[in-house]
């Protein structure tokens, strides 16, 4: 079960200047407040119905495009980077994005990099979260439906505008299945626990 309060820890991955969302019904350690006043961070008001959304330099050109989407959509996002196509590590982006679902900050992730692959392998390797890279109509409704995803990872030299728009519109529409796909997916959240 995530936390319900705001660590130091929790600011590692933040890079200095930037807010970081807060939920209303999280709280704020004192430690964890100083940090954010001596790095510059600001702790802001995060929605509940707001999207988690992140690229590396190789999803950036598609990242503007899902922004456009989102708005289309009404829906809202934050976003936690990058916000220009100078290299950066995916891992960092993934982990600011996949972190923020955990925590309970956003109900879901979009994470776009080159192929998709690196920030799906990366975002699965923070507990809670369950990524899935789509490529098409198909896959995306059946990380939701089978396997309760809430990170969308996707490749943004891989795919067309258009069937990126397809694909997360999709993804967001579509809800988790029958109780029978949620007892297999306890499964798979239970594998955390044999490695700790």
């Amino acid at each position: 079960m995530p936390s319900k309060i705001i660590l130091v820890e929790d600011l590692v991955a933040v890079p200095d200047g930037e807010p970081y969302p807060v939920p209303s019904d999280f709280i704020v350690s004192d430690l964890a407040r100083e940090e954010a006043d001596r790095r510059g961070i600001e702790l802001v008001d995060s929605p509940a119905g707001k999207v988690a959304l992140g690229s590396d330099h190789g999803g950036f050109e598609m990242k503007q495009k899902v922004r456009s989407f989102l708005t289309e959509l009404g829906i809202g996002y934050h976003d936690f980077g990058v916000h220009d196509e100078s290299p950066v590590d995916y891992p960092d982006i993934a982990l600011r994005v996949a972190r923020s679902v955990s925590l309970g900050q956003f109900r879901h992730g979009v994470i776009i990099d080159g192929a998709g692959i690196g920030s799906c392998m990366a975002a699965n390797r923070v507990p809670g979260v369950l990524a899935a890279l789509c490529y098409d109509e198909a896959t995306a409704r059946n990380s939701r439906e089978h396997n309760y995803a809430n990170v969308l990872t996707l490749g943004g030299r891989m795919l067309s505008a258009e069937q990126v728009k397809l694909v997360l519109r999709t993804w967001l529409e579509t809800p988790f299945g029958e109780a029978r796909h949620g007892r297999r997916v306890q499964k798979i959240l239970a594998i955390e626990k044999l490695f700790r």
